[in-house]
């Protein structure tokens, strides 16, 4: 499956963002979705995942309440709306696919097989 990860930018502390991830090449609803996130100097961490068929969620504490991972299997899209951004959550995001034949959620980078070429967030006022 190939990946690809839009609507990145920047924006001021408490704006919203919405990043769209389009999926290509495989059947969509075969693979579990994560968001990811790597800012400058540290390590690639882990933001939301979402099940194949889009009932099951988690996500990171830091974003917790304020993001919503979601898709469109219809549509072959991921999905991940930021409310109230924060300077601490600048950073590169990557959308990524992990394929299963189970409703599981994946919450480290190393279960991922797929991953978008990512879409830079900047919150600063």
């Amino acid at each position: 499956v190939q990946l690809q990860a839009s609507g990145g930018g920047l924006v001021q502390p408490g704006a919203s963002l919405r990043l769209s991830c389009a999926a290509s090449g495989r059947t969509f609803s075969s693979y579990a979705m994560g968001w990811f996130r790597q800012a400058p100097g540290k390590e690639r961490e882990f933001v939301a995942t979402v099940s194949r068929a889009g009932k099951v969620t988690y996500y990171a504490t830091s974003v917790k309440g304020r993001f919503a991972i979601s898709r469109d299997n219809a549509a072959n899209t991921l999905y991940l709306q930021m409310n109230s951004l924060k300077p601490e959550d600048t950073a590169v995001y990557y959308c990524a696919a992990r394929e299963t034949v189970t409703g599981a959620t994946y919450d480290s980078r190393h279960d991922y097989q797929y991953w978008g070429q990512g879409t830079e967030v900047t919150v600063s006022s």
